[in-house]
């Protein structure tokens, strides 16, 4: 039996990773380059054929299925991108676009959630019934893994950035008080450069600063650190998950930044079970292997 092969997309706001992967995840072919502009979605859909056609050049078969996965509010089941600031898409019902330019069965879904399946099945999170994957990057969303399914709202659900930490400062969202606003790598950067009149480059060069023993950087990355662990209380709170798989550049310092999160959230929990807290292993490709169990599970 001919093993089947899909194509997976990490659609982000400059740039696209794609991959041809086989049954086993393994990939055969890549390619990376810039994202097609258009706020209705149609650049983007026939950049894709195309580059769906150039990862399968010089393999004796086509794809079984194309999984794509996008930044923003998506509702994956209507499969329509209801915002996402990062492409400038409002209600761009894409997955029709992508049907309408492909001839093979197409997933599409939300990049952070579709991450968070493959730390699930694949990476940190796997042996666990329930997990909550967190990539700390420009913004903060959360992959809800409840017994082995993601819990998606229509797109809605997730949004940890959003809830109030108990802050003054403004979020680009509107509200005040955003988790996002004060733990998120830009806001880490953004408030070391205010607080020093230094700039950094992002959340890894606070850290850095702050392991040398810079002051500042320690009390800027104290400050994001008890934030995020209020985010994970009001997550253990409400949905109990046995582990929670953090991301990011912020964590690629390993338990010089888990150690102080895990001791700040078991100084606080009383009735809630404590989550094993794990930093992710699957990296910027978690998105695009995502994609792929997403474009394997269309595949049949």
């Amino acid at each position: 039996m001919t093993e089947k092969l899909v194509a997976a997309f990490d659609v982000g706001g400059t740039s696209v990773k794609a991959a041809l992967l086989d049954e086993e995840l393994r990939q055969l072919a890549a390619l990376r380059e810039p994202t097609a502009r258009g706020t209705d979605g149609t650049a983007t859909a026939e950049a894709i054929g195309d580059q769906v056609a150039r990862l399968v050049a010089g393999f004796d078969r086509q794809v079984a299925a194309v999984g794509v996965v996008i930044p923003g509010i998506v509702d994956d089941q209507a499969g329509i991108a209801r915002f996402s600031a990062n492409l400038g898409w409002r209600e761009v019902p894409f997955a029709d676009l992508l049907r309408r330019r492909l001839d093979v069965p197409v997933a599409f879904g939300h990049d952070v959630t579709a991450g968070g399946l493959a730390e699930y099945r694949l990476g940190a999170a796997r042996g666990f019934a329930s997990a909550v994957v967190l990539p700390v990057g420009t913004g903060i969303a959360a992959a809800l893994l409840l017994d082995g399914r993601p819990y998606r709202a229509g797109g809605l659900a997730g949004e940890l950035g959003h809830i109030d930490v108990g802050h003054q400062e403004k979020c680009g969202c509107g509200a005040t008080g955003c988790l996002e606003a004060i733990a998120s790598a830009a806001a880490i950067a953004r408030r070391f450069a205010a607080r020093t009149g230094r700039p950094a480059a992002g959340a890894e060069q606070v850290v850095q600063a702050a392991r040398a023993g810079d002051p500042d950087a320690a009390a800027v990355l104290e400050e994001a650190v008890h934030a995020l662990g209020r985010g994970i209380h009001t997550l253990t709170t409400l949905l109990a998950p046995e582990v929670v798989v953090l991301g990011g550049g912020l964590f690629g310092a390993g338990d010089f930044v888990l150690d102080p999160l895990r001791h700040w959230l078991s100084a606080r929990l009383t009735f809630q079970r404590m989550p094993e807290l794990r930093v992710a292993e699957l990296g910027d490709e978690a998105g695009c292997l995502g994609a792929g169990l997403l474009a394997l599970e269309a595949a049949g």
